[in-house]
Parts: structure tokens; C-alpha cells; sequence
């Protein structure tokens, strides 16, 4: 029996640390993991960027809150919950995911915490684990089943290559070059075509 598990930002939703670049007009804050192969280089630098601006946790919910799902997440998600289990695996953290997760109607969700202070600063963040998106699909092959993966950044790769079906979803070319032996689906389209000939033969 097939599980589905899939990254969060990039594939159902808007980058959300772009969406904050984009309304703060702080370009720094535009990389992600589709940059940036070392997820903890890329969340120190944010933490920095944001106490050199005086950015707080509200200010970035304040963003998340103006971001809807991706044209055609939701049709999409329900279609795979029709026929399967899914399971979000995001390195983003519970205090931003709330609003997102609501509107795709609260799908499972695994993630890290962020540490605030009294004053509402983004201080530090706690990771559930260390490679936390393979050690998921290590899990869960650990309780007898087979997993269908996908993702479009650098910090996905070692959960489609732990699954036993890995697909890069929309990613940006450097992901590709990189790891030209995954396949790659451009569109939910393509996408529900890859993931149909395993889960509508179960």
C-alpha cells in the first residue's frame, strides 16, 4: 500500500519567505532551499535579517495570511485523499502553517517550531528532527508501506530518494541538473498522471 508524501511551499502554496521579501522589499529574504542546499545556513541568515530589521513573528503572519493555495492545489489534494493517505513533510514551522493548512483543509502536517520571545522576536527554531523529511519516509516504510514522494527544492531530495517513487514537482532547473535521475512533472496534470499508475493499481 502506497502513502503519499509531499513537500508544502513550491508545490500547494506560494513561497511564503518570498511573499515576505516581496511586501518588505528585503531582497536577501528571497532565497529558499531552492538556493541554498544547507537548510540551517539558510534559516540563520533569515533569523539575522530579520533582528537587523526589526521583523517580528507577526509581521511574517501578517504576510501568510494574504497567501493562498497554488491554482489547482485543491482539486488536487482532494484527489489524492480520495484514493490514498497524504502527508505534508515542510520545513516550515507550526506558528506559520495555521492559515495555510486551513484553507487546504488541514491535511496532515509535519514541521518544525520557532522559539519567540516575550517580544514577539523570532529568536532561534527547533528542528522535530535532523533530516527530518527521509527519517518520514523511513518511518513509514518501517511500518510496511511503500511511499510516493515529491517536492520541487534541494531540502526534498533525500525523501525522494529514500521513496520508492521520488518526483521533482516545478522545480527550478539547478534541481534538475543536479539530480537528473529523478523524474520531473511540470503540472498537477502531469503529476496525477505519474502518481495514477501506482495508487489506481492498489
Amino acid at each position: 500500500m502506497y502513502v503519499v508524501c509531499s513537500d508544502l511551499e513550491g508545490v500547494f502554496v506560494p513561497e511564503v519567505w518570498i511573499n515576505v521579501a516581496e511586501r518588505t522589499g528585503i531582497k536577501e529574504l528571497r532565497l529558499t532551499t531552492r538556493d541554498i542546499t544547507d537548510y540551517n545556513v539558510l534559516m540563520k541568515s533569515r533569523l539575522k535579517i530579520l533582528a537587523q530589521h526589526g521583523l517580528k513573528l507577526k509581521d511574517i503572519q501578517n504576510v501568510i495570511g494574504t497567501i493562498k493555495p497554488l491554482e489547482g492545489a485543491m482539486e488536487f489534494i482532494d484527489w489524492v485523499k480520495e484514493i490514498s493517505q497524504l502527508i505534508i513533510v515542510s520545513d516550515t514551522f507550526a506558528q506559520f502553517a495555521d492559515p495555510l493548512m486551513k484553507q487546504l483543509n488541514r491535511p496532515t502536517l509535519l514541521c518544525h517550531q520557532l522559539v519567540i520571545d516575550e517580544e514577539d522576536n523570532i529568536v532561534d527554531y527547533t528542528l522535530r528532527q535532523e533530516d527530518p523529511k527521509r527519517k518520514v519516509v523511513e518511518a513509514l516504510q518501517g511500518l510496511k508501506y511503500k511511499v510516493i514522494a515529491f517536492g520541487d527544492s534541494y531540502n526534498d531530495v533525500s525523501m525522494l530518494l529514500k521513496a520508492e517513487v521520488g518526483i521533482l514537482f516545478c522545480p527550478p532547473q539547478n534541481v534538475i541538473d543536479d539530480y537528473p535521475q529523478l523524474p520531473v512533472a511540470t503540472n498537477y496534470v502531469e503529476l496525477k498522471e505519474m502518481l495514477s499508475k501506482y495508487l489506481l493499481q492498489q
